[in-house]
């Protein structure tokens, strides 16, 4: 069974996000980016299945420009097999990306698909779903564990809802998203990181795989959230509840 992983770079959790000066979007110029963390967990997750002896091989996939191809040697030091970057410069909808991916998907006969459930920058949380929609394939979103029957062709995951646990079994192919609680990721050996820079990376376009992109919205402003007011010591549970009904009214 061939894997295939979607990831995406992404800047770095724990760098300071700055806004531009125009607020036409963030600062990205001198700025630590790293791949998305909920990636790296479905990276993990499939290699997790590759030793099993589930999947045969994993395949990591991203759509970016060329600097992105850090974020596929990243994978690639964890242990996948090949790449794929998919070259743009445009930024691009989640519904577009889903498009390159089911291309890539068709392409590459992949029998399962694992993204994370959402990236850290846009938080869209959509890809995935888009993904299966255009595949016409089983969906099961926010997997905090999978199991794969591979003579059943089946794939059970537990995925955290609101009211805790909830566990589907879905026919291969599938796709699935990766929550946090799914596993914990492994760190890219030294050796595994230079074993990486011989492995392959096919380098795709959008036209090259027939897809057509859409530009479906036009980012207006982006700005800083409100500064948070500093708090106050109040002397009595009498004046905690003056301040609570007539400054803060939430009572």
């Amino acid at each position: 069974m061939k894997v295939l992983v979607a990831v995406k770079r992404v800047i770095d959790y724990n760098a300071r996000i700055r806004v531009k000066t125009d607020q036409t979007g963030v600062e990205l110029a001198n700025v630590k980016m790293s791949m998305n963390p909920f990636c790296e967990i479905a990276v993990e997750e499939a290699l997790r299945l590759k030793e099993q002896k589930v999947a045969k091989e994993v395949v990591v996939v991203t759509v970016g420009p060329k600097s992105s191809q850090d974020t596929i040697r990243t994978a690639l030091a964890m242990g996948a097999d090949r790449g794929a970057h998919i070259l743009t410069d445009t930024p691009l909808l989640p519904l577009n990306v889903a498009k390159l991916l089911a291309a890539v998907v068709m392409k590459e006969s992949a029998s399962l698909c694992l993204l994370g459930k959402q990236a850290i920058d846009d938080d869209c949380n959509q890809t995935g779903q888009m993904l299966a929609a255009l595949l016409k394939w089983p969906q099961a979103t926010f997997a905090s564990k999978v199991e794969i029957d591979k003579a059943a062709q089946k794939a059970r995951v537990t995925r955290e809802v609101d009211g805790g646990l909830q566990t589907l079994l879905c026919g291969l192919p599938a796709v699935i998203t990766t929550d946090l609680r799914l596993n914990q990721p492994r760190y890219a050996t030294l050796p595994n990181i230079m074993k990486a820079k011989k492995k392959p990376i096919e380098v795709l376009t959008p036209e090259g795989l027939g897809v057509s992109l859409i530009d479906g919205y036009k980012r207006i402003k982006v700005e800083e959230p409100a500064k948070r007011k500093g708090g106050v010591m109040v002397a009595s549970v009498a004046e905690l509840m003056d301040k609570l009904k007539n400054e803060a009214k939430v009572l």
